[in-house]
């Protein structure tokens, strides 16, 4: 019986702690295919390179797996994968990861991970985003092998529903034992930004953001929480944007 084939990107380039983690979990459960950016693409949303170059290079970085650099972003390394570099074959699974710090809430629509995840589903596969809650590229990922396994082995056995590409965030590494996985919502948590004027080395001025993650919600289903409470969090997210619960204020209530 032929191995599933499972296609691995990410955000933080090819050369990351994350990829090298994720690329030796996916070989355990099928044939793995690495599409990668050739540098961190931290922050870069659902970008895609239009009027400029792409250049896709093999790369021999992980023993015994076909892997390639990319030159633009996650999700053109997806657009890549599935119409050049695995053109004519079905993808079982897209898994992007994992990420060197936290996807939760609000952050989903500014990562790269998870727009390659997005843009996977878009394409109609089934589609994981993972991260690990600390931001150090050394970070300790002993103990996420667990469930990076069991949610990957249950889309490749049960699939995922249809448009939906699933955001898991993984706890940091601490002495208490991960207690569980949970299916949740986003939460309504946001960065507050502020811009910090500095001048240059020549006398110009530049900007740095700097500000702080705020979270407004005091719910107990939600992916902050889970993390706060050492639960893995899933939330299964979907690229249809549409406000729904709009429609009646705007057809009603507008004068258009």
């Amino acid at each position: 019986m032929a191995k599933p084939l499972i296609l691995i990107t990410n955000d933080d380039g090819i050369t990351s702690e994350g990829i090298k983690k994720l690329t030796f979990l996916m070989k355990q459960l099928g044939e793995v295919v690495v599409v990668a950016p050739n540098s961190p693409q931290s922050g870069m949303g659902h970008a895609i390179t239009v009027g400029d170059t792409l250049r896709i290079t093999k790369n021999d970085i992980f023993d015994g797996v076909d892997a390639y650099d990319c030159s633009g972003t996650p999700a053109d390394c997806v657009k890549l994968a599935k119409h050049y570099v695995l053109k004519g074959r079905k993808i079982d699974l897209v898994v992007s990861g994992i990420n060197h710090g936290s996807n939760t809430s609000i952050s989903v629509l500014y990562s790269g991970t998870m727009s390659a995840a997005i843009e996977a589903a878009i394409e109609g596969t089934p589609a994981i985003g993972f991260s690990l809650c600390d931001y150090d590229p050394k970070a300790d990922m002993s103990h996420v092998d667990e469930y990076i396994l069991r949610i990957s082995r249950q889309a490749l056995k049960r699939g995922v529903p249809k448009g939906i590409a699933l955001n898991v965030n993984i706890p940091p590494a601490q002495k208490e034992a991960i207690k569980g996985i949970k299916v949740c919502r986003q939460a309504n948590a946001r960065w507050e930004e502020d811009f910090d004027q500095r001048i240059d080395p020549h006398g110009q001025k530049y900007f740095w953001m700097v500000g702080n993650f705020v979270n407004h919600d005091k719910g107990e289903d939600n992916d902050e929480w889970a993390i706060a409470n050492n639960y893995v969090s899933i939330v299964p997210c979907q690229f249809d944007l549409t406000g729904y619960f709009a429609f009646n204020t705007l057809n009603d209530s507008w004068e258009l």
